[in-house]
């Protein structure tokens, strides 16, 4: 037996292992119930009295050896594969739940993706903005109700700085530096002096688009309006055009999308009447592409605008503004799969 104990010495101090699974098996042949090692000790009882002292600690000695070389083995295995991993081994254990985009910005997303269709691209610009963008540049009158303080912001006591009450200062800003051919969307935070309940909000996002060019008619725009209609409510959605009055255009309308609910069979959300508003829109004035320097006998255009927190409301059924800007995330869960 002492031999065969020295033998086994021998071999395992000269074991290899490629990979971890060849590791457990040489575990299982020496360190098991039935493996090499327990088989010896089984016959321990065999050995002549005289010769037990030193077969029991060969024998231990046998099973230290082995145990330490398997470890050996199974530490240098796992530092190498340890390179390769993947994974963060440094995240924690628990599942981490999935976030969701903002209902706003996943239909301000559909909105740009619509209209990028039809040839349009983004354009940005600042929040704090100056008189002349804003207002002077689009046709207000130096007298117009929205000049008030009850509906804007203004910073420093100065009359000339403000927080944007719409995006269209955008479009002022690029006609200012780009001839026509323009067609530019203008999605974008607002902010007007209201007071805060279910149905408004002191800011509120709005998306406008902008297309200027040669021989640009009303027709056009109503082109326009009916496809994204129908790309965001659906194929049997119908809109009509009503009069209205904008400053910064003329003729102006605002719109009406036959109501998605009641399929313009009338239900309260629409106050049975089968339409519901969604945005404003007409014909450039040509005194607002004069200002920006443009040239209104050689170019028209139209221009129209709409507030997403309305297009959400109509898409996703939300009866409080103010949902939107309180973060709760029970409410924000509810869009994990809309986009």
């Amino acid at each position: 037996m002492i031999d065969k104990i020295k033998s086994l010495l021998d071999e395992i101090s000269n074991l290899t292992a490629a990979n971890l699974d060849e590791v457990e098996a040489l575990r299982i042949k020496y360190l098991s119930k039935k493996g090499e090692i327990t088989s010896l000790m089984n016959d321990f009882r065999n050995v002549p009295a005289e010769q037990k002292r030193e077969v029991g600690q060969l024998i231990n000695q046998l099973k230290d050896k082995a145990q330490e070389k398997i470890n050996t083995l199974k530490e240098v295995l796992e530092s190498q594969n340890l390179g390769s991993v993947e994974e963060d081994l440094t995240r924690t254990a628990y599942p981490i739940a999935l976030g969701t985009r903002h209902p706003l910005s996943i239909v301000k997303n559909e909105i740009c993706d619509i209209f990028a269709r039809l040839g349009f691209t983004i354009a940005e610009g600042p929040e704090i903005e100056d008189d002349w963008h804003v207002f002077s540049s689009l046709n207000f009158a130096e007298d117009h109700p929205a000049r008030d303080m009850q509906d804007t912001f203004f910073i420093q006591r100065s009359p000339d700085v403000l927080l944007r009450t719409h995006t269209s200062s955008v479009q002022t800003r690029v006609m200012e530096k780009t001839q026509p051919p323009i067609r530019i969307i203008c999605p974008g935070r607002v902010y007007r002096n209201e007071a805060i309940s279910y149905r408004a909000h002191c800011f509120f996002h709005q998306v406008e688009a902008l297309y200027v060019d040669k021989n640009v008619s009303f027709a056009d725009l109503k082109q326009a309006l009916l496809y994204f209609a129908k790309e965001m409510f659906g194929t049997e959605t119908k809109i009509r055009l009503r009069p209205s009055y904008f400053p910064f255009t003329e003729p102006s309308a605002e719109m009406d999308i036959s109501c998605n609910l009641c399929g313009g069979k009338g239900c309260p959300f629409c106050k049975h009447t089968g339409w519901v508003e969604i945005l404003g829109c007409g014909m450039v004035d040509p005194n607002v592409l004069e200002a920006c320097g443009i040239d209104s006998k050689e170019y028209t255009g139209y221009a129209l605008g709409m507030g997403i927190e309305r297009i959400t409301n109509l898409k996703y059924q939300v009866k409080d503004l103010r949902m939107f800007s309180e973060n709760d995330v029970r409410f924000l869960r509810q869009f994990e799969s809309a986009y």
